[in-house]
């Protein structure tokens, strides 16, 4: 009876610790909201922000392909005005062309003695008659002689076969005006710089000349300071040259037909204007 009374006490025990145990698994038990999400101990509950991303993605591809829209839009527009911008620039360049054709046909004229009147003659013939004085050359180098046969020749091709030497400048007195100017008398080789190798060519007494009124020049990018003290000359300084020899700051180019046997060869002014305003109006 004894035993019999343990057991049933036994069982009886472990039913209470069996009902005491289902007791406490709902507290242990993980929460969930009314909207089926689960919700954490000490974690409060957000919405999520998906909508919110996929309607800033929107907005900004509609940003990106309005400003794409802009952009195609733009190149032509620019295209048809840098088109039109060089057929204005083609007409001036004509103009300008035909002007300076014009000018260096025109019959020559006396010698204005005003420089001030002389900066809307360049390129203008002008005549002159007086005298050189030789002891006070100045060289314009390096340069190459004008030779329009030799430079069709060498076009295309990576180097030249023209012979580098200097122009011969000149201090010249204008016997009608009074005034010492500036002349260009032509190239020389370099092997004849020297005025002691072409003697022959130093000329003497009065003479009428005809050439093309220079003005001065400004130093392009990469060319060479001028040097005085060696006589080097890079590019025209009216003003320095007409210092040096006690010239008026007046510059001309002497035609061809100055040309003396052993002297320099005249006419040597180059004249070139670039014109490929045509060629930029069909790229653009």
């Amino acid at each position: 009876m004894a035993a019999r009374w343990l057991g049933l006490r036994a069982a009886g025990l472990a039913q209470v610790l069996r009902a005491a145990g289902a007791g406490r698994a709902p507290a242990r038990a993980v929460g969930r909201s009314v909207l089926g999400v689960i919700s954490r101990p000490g974690r409060a509950w957000r919405p999520s922000r998906s909508g919110s991303s996929s309607a800033e993605a929107t907005a900004a591809k509609a940003h990106d392909d309005a400003f794409l829209q802009w952009f195609l839009l733009l190149i032509p527009g620019t295209a048809f005005g840098l088109g039109t911008w060089q057929v204005q620039r083609r007409k001036w360049k004509l103009k300008l062309i035909a002007e300076l054709e014009s000018r260096i046909m025109a019959e020559p004229i006396p010698l204005p003695a005003d420089p001030l009147e002389l900066r809307n003659l360049e390129y203008r013939p002008v005549k002159v008659r007086g005298h050189f004085d030789h002891s006070k050359e100045l060289y314009l180098m390096p340069r190459t002689m004008v030779d329009p046969a030799r430079e069709a020749r060498d076009a295309g091709r990576l180097s030249s076969t023209a012979e580098s030497g200097a122009h011969v400048v000149t201090p010249f007195h204008c016997t009608d005006l009074g005034i010492t100017i500036l002349v260009n008398r032509g190239f020389v080789p370099r092997k004849k710089v020297n005025p002691e190798t072409r003697l022959k060519g130093q000329i003497e007494g009065e003479v009428d000349l005809v050439g093309m009124v220079r003005l001065t020049e400004t130093r392009k990018p990469f060319v060479p300071e001028n040097n005085p003290e060696r006589n080097h000359w890079h590019y025209r300084d009216l003003e320095a040259m007409a210092r040096l020899t006690g010239a008026e700051p007046i510059f001309i180019d002497a035609d061809f037909k100055s040309t003396v046997p052993g002297g320099p060869v005249g006419g040597q002014t180059r004249v070139t204007l670039r014109n490929e305003h045509l060629q930029y109006i069909i790229t653009w």
